[in-house]
């Protein structure tokens, strides 16, 4: 497997590993991915995948927290909307420009 196609499965891998069932293998995914590879974009792919999936968790958390006060539920529907939406965004983005590495709006990066 050439480098640019093994840049193309691992950075796609890492952002629609959310679509897999568990929460922990879908964040192990994109960790591993982080640890195993040396490409740049590559680990700048994973790296924003785990922003991602940490930032799910938590706005999930808060908005879940709201829904008590009924104002959290549109939120809670808006967010798993954009937990589907978004991935598939980023897998066809890295999959178009391989070269560049994807960044998902609103995300507040830890690392």
């Amino acid at each position: 497997m050439d480098s640019l196609t093994q840049r193309k499965l691992l950075s796609a891998l890492s952002h629609g590993a959310i679509f897999f069932s568990s929460f922990v293998v879908s964040i192990a995914i994109p960790i591993a991915i982080l640890l195993i590879s040396e490409d740049p974009v590559v680990t700048a792919n994973a790296k924003e995948s785990l922003h991602f999936h940490i930032n799910l968790f938590i706005y999930g958390t808060v908005f879940l927290i709201l829904a008590f006060v009924l104002v959290g539920i549109p939120l809670l529907v808006l967010l798993v909307v954009a937990s589907v939406v978004m991935p598939i965004l980023a897998i066809i983005k890295v999959l178009d420009k391989p070269d560049q590495p994807y960044r998902y709006p609103f995300l507040f990066r830890l690392f």
